[in-house]
């Protein structure tokens, strides 16, 4: 896997500070919908999160961080600090975000890593609410920075003089290449807290991207990453742990899953994770369900497989079994990896271009038909309740998800298992069987 270029270079905006000065709110307010989580608790942020915005009327690629700490409380508190670090040198501006009432000291740790940084740092005084607090914007000039601007973030105040600021600050015609922001094959990584999601973003992207713990629930937001295989443009989306409804307490981890789970609808191709010493459970089939009913492509991903004690057709009876209980996953392919370690992956991102060919595959109507008069005359129609059942012809509706449209005389009481035997043949003679598709029956005299 390597890193995608693109023909569009966008100015990369970078926004860091210490917890709770506002950086998300404001990285809302500039998109102009709510993206990242805020949440009055300090440390919400965890996860490097990338969106284009519109600045002024000129595109730009805008990226919140995590809070940055001096004194950490966990290992979670490191690792944010030093992801809120590494994303320094990559930025065309960086946007440092000050509480107006109070520089603190993590605020001066923080000034001692951007003085390399001076020319391209504008610094944001933030929480100035009301005009009689502009006045206190003066003080902080003292810390030798040449740019700053007081805002509001949450009242919107001063957001217009802001982005004039930044657009005068970024030279548009000396820009930094950029990873692809069009990918061709968009894949969401989903499955339940500390199955080994971040492990494969990284191991796929070969960066750092999303904070790696052995501590369930450690990513928060939707992380994206891009990387290229094959000539082909990836965007990789690592979610949060989607846990049971019971167990989400916190409103922090209710919009982390409720993200998750839209991630599948801008998707091509799902990586449901699950963990091969704790195999899929009934939480796992809810998520599917999910993804089937969206019509995307989906690989159950057997992570940690080296863990495994290597019996004889190993693979084989987990296989069985998952088939067993699950059948809604009939068409699913299964694959065994280690994230970790990467095995698998090549074989991983084989069968997912091999899913969205599949997603992308449109069959004309003639040779539909055709097809579909040979399955007729070889396994005719049975009769229902003394009911003769003819098919008029069937064509396909959409790709992407799969939707085939069969015409019939009479729709009530026409057998499943009929629709059954030609969604069967579909599959093994058009190429449907790794994807799910519909076929919707339509009365026509």
């Amino acid at each position: 896997m390597t890193s995608s270029n693109t023909n569009k270079i966008l100015p990369k905006i970078v926004i860091v500070g210490r917890p709770n000065v506002g950086k998300s709110t404001l990285f809302n307010r500039i998109l102009k919908r709510r993206r990242a989580i805020t949440d009055p608790t300090p440390g919400v942020t965890r996860d490097i999160i990338e969106e284009k915005a519109i600045i002024a009327g000129r595109e730009v690629i805008l990226v919140d961080t995590g809070g940055y700490k001096v004194e950490h409380d966990d290992q979670f508190d490191e690792l944010v600090a030093e992801k809120s670090l590494s994303v320094l040198d990559d930025a065309d501006l960086i946007m440092f975000i000050l509480d107006v009432n109070e520089v603190s000291g993590e605020d001066e740790s923080y000034i001692s890593h951007l003085r390399s940084y001076m020319d391209k740092t504008l610094v944001v005084a933030n929480k100035v609410d009301y005009v009689e607090k502009e006045p206190e914007i003066y003080n902080l000039y003292t810390l030798g920075f040449e740019n700053i601007v007081g805002i509001s973030a949450s009242h919107g105040r001063n957001i217009k003089e802001l982005e004039e600021k930044i657009l005068s600050m970024i030279d548009f015609d000396n820009l930094k290449e950029r990873a692809d922001n069009h990918p061709d094959i968009r894949i969401a990584i989903l499955g339940k807290p500390n199955a080994g999601k971040s492990t494969l973003a990284n191991a796929l992207t070969g960066k750092e991207d999303s904070i790696v713990s052995p501590i369930a629930g450690t990513t928060r937001d939707v992380v994206k990453g891009h990387f290229e295989y094959k000539n082909e443009n990836f965007r990789v989306m690592d979610t949060a742990g989607i846990r049971k409804k019971k167990r989400v307490v916190e409103d922090v981890e209710y919009y982390s899953v409720n993200r998750a789970i839209k991630t599948i609808n801008q998707s091509d191709v799902v990586f449901l994770m699950i963990d091969g010493e704790e195999g899929l459970s009934e939480q796992d089939k809810k998520i599917a369900h999910q993804i089937v009913k969206k019509g995307k492509g989906v690989i159950l991903v057997l992570n940690k497989w080296d863990l495994k004690k290597d019996v004889k057709n190993e693979f084989k009876a987990v296989e069985d079994r998952m088939r067993f209980l699950f059948p809604i996953l009939d068409f699913s392919p299964i694959l065994p990896i280690s994230a970790k370690n990467g095995d698998g992956l090549k074989e991983l991102l084989d069968m997912a271009l091999l899913i969205r060919k599949q997603l992308k595959n449109r069959v004309e109507t003639p040779v539909l038909n055709n097809a579909l008069a040979e399955w007729v005359d070889f396994t005719p129609i049975p009769h229902v309740k003394s009911k003769t059942f003819k098919i008029r012809f069937i064509t396909q509706v959409s790709s992407d998800p799969v939707e085939f449209l069969l015409f019939v005389n009479r729709e009530k009481l026409f057998p499943s298992s009929y629709v059954r035997y030609i969604k069967n043949q579909i599959k093994k003679e058009f190429g449907f069987n790794k994807i799910p598709f519909t076929i919707e029956l339509k009365e026509k005299k």
